[in-house]
C-alpha cells in the first residue's frame, strides 16, 4: 500500500458505521431480548417487538418516529463510564445499537441500515418512563445522547454487523 492510499482512522467516516445489536421487547416494560437479525416493517417496526404490536408504552400516541430507536454504543458506554448506570444488553430500550456514528447528524436525512431505507425523525430524548423500568437517575444521564427515533420508508431484514450509511 503507498502513502496515498492509508485511510486515516483518526478521523471516522460520520456517515457510515456498524450495527452492533438488535433488540426487541414483545410487550411494555418487558425486558429486551437480543436477536441476531429482525424483519422490518414500514409503519409497524421490528417484527416481534412491541411497538410492531401495538402494545409499546407509548403505542397509543401518533407521531412520527415511533417505527425504531437507534442508539449510539459509545454513548451506552460514555453514561456507564461517567454515571455507572449499564444499559447495555437492551436495557435503554431502544431497537438498534450502533458503533461508528452520530445518529444526531442523521436527523432528517434517509439512510439505509442493511437493507432497510429510514429517515431520521427526532432525537430519542429519555423519559421518566424509562427511568421507572431502570434507575433513579438515568433520565438525566440520557440527556443529549439517547439516540434516534427513525421512520420505515422501505422494509426488509437488518442484521447484527450490517452497515448504517447515508444514502
Amino acid at each position: 500500500m503507498n502513502a496515498n492510499s492509508q485511510v486515516d482512522s483518526s478521523c471516522p467516516d460520520l456517515r457510515t458505521g456498524t450495527v452492533r445489536a438488535i433488540y426487541v421487547a414483545p410487550a411494555a416494560e418487558a425486558a429486551a431480548v437480543s436477536v441476531n437479525e429482525a424483519r422490518v416493517v414500514p409503519g409497524r417496526g421490528l417484527e416481534g417487538d412491541r411497538y410492531f404490536h401495538g402494545v409499546g408504552s407509548f403505542s397509543r400516541w401518533p407521531g412520527e418516529g415511533r417505527a425504531v430507536t437507534l442508539i449510539e454504543e459509545e454513548a451506552v458506554e460514555a453514561i456507564q463510564r461517567e454515571f455507572g448506570f449499564d444499559l447495555g444488553e437492551g436495557r435503554s430500550r431502544r431497537n438498534i445499537i450502533t458503533a461508528g456514528v452520530v445518529l444526531a447528524d442523521f436527523i432528517g436525512k434517509r439512510f439505509r441500515i442493511g437493507e432497510v431505507l429510514v429517515r431520521g425523525a427526532r432525537e430519542a430524548a429519555p423519559c421518566r418512563h424509562l427511568e421507572r423500568l431502570t434507575s433513579s437517575g438515568v433520565f438525566d444521564a440520557m440527556k443529549g445522547r439517547g439516540g434516534l427515533r427513525v421512520d420505515v420508508i422501505e422494509g426488509g431484514m437488518v442484521r447484527v454487523g450490517d452497515s448504517l450509511r447515508v444514502e
